[in-house]
Parts: structure tokens; C-alpha cells; sequence
């Protein structure tokens, strides 16, 4: 058996990026003429009014107060309101493989790690651009790695799932080096002409450098143990697919609400945070842990309010800032890629010997934790 490390991470970030301000203009201008091209429908109660946005409203339901997007100008075009990214050829890299390259190679350099050392790539994500040949295999191409990849979703969960895979392979021996690579554009799958919703996703890129401990002079963290949990239900969820073409239920496809992501965030928030609280809280009494000995706590980026209930419960107390630092001020919800960033820039303060989690949530529903130890 060996014992898996993370040596570092990478982080890939957008050039663009959307204010609360510009949103809400764009959204708030996409209202008005979708509310004065439907008025007679609207008096007559066939049509519902869609309502106007504000900053005030969008910083007290999420504490978001921007994102970083591949693609600004149709987000903030009233007329389109999705991102405009250009159609590639085959022979070109996908987008999601190149967001994931620059994140790969970041985390390659901190680490002194050739990306020909690599001999295992997993692509985790909540969408990918495709079906097949695997966005994966194709990071592992355009890196120039050696052994194999593979692709998997477990939505929100998705990186701390696919480090659970890649640290149990490290441990079994079928594997020497890893990276988990988590490529999320998440302004292609948001309804932006949703007051609930349009401001609650943006895109990023990260990647975690696995490696074994006894070949590696550059350990950052020891992965302790790892676990993973999922409880079905349809209160996250986004029914595009390749079946979609097959339905022929005379609905306009292409503008259908349910083929964009959709939830019920009230029972979402009701159900999943106490599931979370529970699960970290379980997973620390199997290992040993007392929950006051966490020193820092690393959570998915999806709603401050969220992340605070959860830091209570866990600790019994109200976290420092510092123990559970937020980053979705600034990057808003990057699906699997949040608590990752999160875990990437705030990792200072740490003694060796400091215990921490990383932990994220969502779809499924889904959670997964994994219990380092900085080194």
C-alpha cells in the first residue's frame, strides 16, 4: 500500500468577468422587453411578469458579488442572454481540455513533476462538452502524460469524488501520479434569464497533483482518508442530454427551462446542509478526529449561508473567517471547482500536523470529503 499526497494545485481563471452590476443591467433589460413583448398575456394571466433584479438582492442570497465567464458578451447582450464561445474543428483542442491544460501546468511547475511522469488523468466535472472520445484522454494527449483517463460526474461533487478515486488507485499501486482535473463552464448550463438563479455560476479550471508519498520530496498534504456519500433527488437537476433529439412532445426544445440547470433552493438548502454537517461530522468520529481539531475547513463554493450553517454545526461555533475561508465573493459557484479554489489559495497558516477538510456538495444529491493533514 502506499500513501497519497497532494503536491499542489493549479487554477486556471477567466480574463472576463461579470459584476453584479452589469448583470443585473443586462438581466434587468432582458425583463423589460420580454414584460412589453408579452403584455397582453401578462393582463390576461397567461404569462407570468418576469420581476427585476438587483445587487442587493443577489449579495444577500448568495454573497456573490462577481464571476469569471469564457464568454461576457452574449451573458450581457438582453437579446441573447448565453455565452457566444466559437464552434472548434476536431482537430483543434476542446475548450474544456484547454482550460484544463493551463490548470495542469501550473500545478505541474509548483510540483517540479514532468507531465510525462503522469499515468493517470481524470476529467471531473458537472457537464462535459461531449460524450466521447473522453474530454480526459484528450488533457492526457495534449499534456504529453502516459498511463490512462477517464471522465465522470458527480456534479458539484465531482473533485473531491474523482481525488477519492485517484487516491484509493494510488493506494492500490495502480497508479504512481495523478491529476484530478475539474474544467467548469458553468455559464453554458445557467438559465441567465432567471431572476432565482442568473447570477449564481461562473467558470474556472482546477487541477490536483496526486502523487505517492515515499516518491516525492514536495508533499504538501497527506490525504488521510477519504469519503463519499449520494442520496437521490430531483431537486438539483438539468434534463439536456443526447436523448433529447428522440422526444417528440411538441415542445420547443431549444427554449424548454428544464434543459438548463433548475433547482428548488429552499429544499435544497433544508435537506443537503444538515446531510453535510452529518457526513463531515461522521467522517472525522471514524477517523479519530475531534471536530475542534479541525484547523481549516475547505467547503464548496455555492452560497455563503450555506457554508456558514454548516462551519456551525461542525465546530459548534461560529468559524473565523480563516477557518473556513469563502472565494465565491469573487468566482460566484464553480460547481466541483470551488472548494478546490478555495484549498488552492488559502493554505497559509497551516503547521505541519494541522488537520483539515475538503469537502463539496450538491446534485444528486451528492457529497464527499477528504480529511488532509499538511505536512
Amino acid at each position: 500500500m502506499f500513501q497519497p499526497v497532494i503536491t499542489a494545485t493549479g487554477v486556471f481563471t477567466p480574463s472576463e468577468t461579470i459584476t453584479n452590476a452589469e448583470l443585473v443591467t443586462a438581466y434587468n433589460a432582458y425583463a423589460a422587453r420580454y414584460n412589453e413583448d408579452n403584455a397582453e398575456a401578462i393582463r390576461a394571466g397567461a404569462l407570468e411578469a418576469k420581476p427585476p433584479s438587483s445587487e442587493e438582492f443577489i449579495f444577500k442570497a448568495s454573497g456573490i458579488e462577481q464571476r469569471h465567464v469564457m464568454d461576457k458578451s452574449g451573458l450581457l447582450d438582453p437579446a441573447i442572454m448565453h455565452p457566444l464561445l466559437r464552434a472548434r474543428s476536431d482537430e483543434e483542442p476542446g475548450i474544456m481540455a484547454e482550460m484544463a491544460l493551463d490548470a495542469c501546468q501550473k500545478a505541474l511547475k509548483a510540483a517540479g513533476v514532468k507531465a510525462s511522469e503522469i499515468d493517470l488523468v481524470i476529467c471531473a466535472a458537472s457537464n462535459h462538452e461531449r460524450a466521447y472520445p473522453a474530454i480526459a484522454v484528450e488533457i492526457q494527449k495534449l499534456l504529453g502524460a502516459g498511463g490512462f483517463g477517464f471522465d465522470m460526474n458527480v456534479a458539484c461533487s465531482s473533485a473531491t469524488f474523482g481525488i477519492q478515486a485517484a487516491a484509493d488507485m494510488i493506494r492500490a499501486g495502480s497508479a504512481r501520479k495523478a491529476l484530478v482535473v475539474n474544467p467548469e463552464i458553468c455559464s453554458g448550463h445557467l438559465e441567465w434569464r432567471d431572476r432565482d438563479c442568473h447570477f449564481i455560476f461562473g467558470d474556472v479550471c482546477t487541477a490536483t497533483l496526486i502523487e505517492r508519498a515515499q516518491e516525492t520530496q514536495n508533499p504538501l498534504f497527506s490525504i488521510r482518508s477519504t469519503r463519499c456519500a449520494t442520496e437521490f433527488s430531483n431537486n438539483i437537476r438539468n434534463n439536456n442530454g443526447f436523448l433529447r433529439r428522440t422526444r417528440t412532445s411538441g415542445q420547443d426544445l431549444k427554449d424548454r427551462r428544464d434543459m438548463q440547470f433548475m433547482q428548488e433552493g429552499r429544499k435544497v438548502f433544508k435537506e443537503v446542509v444538515p446531510m453535510v454537517a452529518t457526513h463531515i461530522l461522521a467522517h472525522l468520529e471514524a477517523e479519530g478526529i475531534a471536530p475542534q481539531a479541525l484547523k481549516r475547513m475547505w467547503l464548496h463554493q455555492a452560497n455563503k449561508a450555506m457554508n456558514d450553517f454548516v462551519g456551525r454545526k461542525v465546530l459548534g461555533r461560529t468559524p473565523a473567517p480563516e477557518e473556513q475561508p469563502n472565494i465565491l465573493q469573487d468566482y460566484a459557484n464553480t460547481s466541483s471547482a470551488g472548494s478546490i479554489i478555495a484549498f488552492s489559495q488559502h493554505q497559509s497558516g497551516l503547521a505541519a500536523g494541522d488537520i483539515g477538510v475538503i469537502c463539496s456538495f450538491g446534485a444528486g444529491y451528492s457529497v464527499g470529503s477528504v480529511i488532509v493533514e499538511r505536512l
